[in-house]
């Protein structure tokens, strides 16, 4: 049975939807092709209509993910108290693919990474466009210590198996940042 090409773009924006949530709830290398496949409600023969290898569905994926982190900058700090919360904290699968898939990506292809830098320059950007006052050098240089901040917060925060520590590291981030703005 031949598939439909607008059901052919529908079954590789599900697949990529299904890979980027299994691969910052799970990582790289612990999700295979079957599993995104299955995820997807597709059949593992069918990924190779989609993509060449993982590796270029890995570099889709941040490619897809990082485009598609564009909501919520409008009021800065509704948005940074809902990155730096538990729940976005608890649910890496739903949340930002900076904080699940940066410290990933050393060991993935050109592709990938290269991926991930634009997707990574565009957030700095908005989050500079987003920031008052000061001309575009300060606005960026802004944007990159706190979004390098909240991003590291988050990345700590799921890495220690410390509630307290965890509640901590996001709190004080978000105090600190308070700070920064009123300072």
């Amino acid at each position: 049975m031949r598939v439909s090409r607008e059901q052919m773009v529908e079954n590789r924006a599900r697949i990529l939807r299904e890979a980027s949530r299994l691969f910052r709830e799970h990582g790289f290398a612990a999700v295979t092709v079957a599993d995104v496949m299955k995820a997807a409600g597709q059949t593992h023969g069918g990924f190779y209509s989609h993509f060449a290898s993982k590796d270029d569905l890995i570099a889709a994926t941040v490619a897809a993910a990082m485009t598609g982190e564009r909501s919520g900058m409008a009021d800065l700090e509704t948005w940074t108290d809902a990155y730096l919360s538990t729940l976005h904290r608890d649910h890496p699968e739903q949340g930002c693919p900076t904080a699940s898939l940066a410290g990933l990506m050393r060991q993935q292809a050109p592709a990938a990474r290269g991926a991930m830098a634009v997707g990574l320059e565009a957030q700095i950007e908005r989050f500079a466009a987003a920031l008052p006052g000061g001309d575009h050098a300060e606005r960026r240089r802004d944007a990159i210590g706190r979004w390098s901040a909240m991003v590291g917060a988050v990345v700590l925060a799921r890495a220690v198996d410390d509630p307290a520590l965890s509640d901590e590291l996001l709190a004080e981030t978000r105090a600190w940042l308070s700070e920064k703005a009123t300072g």
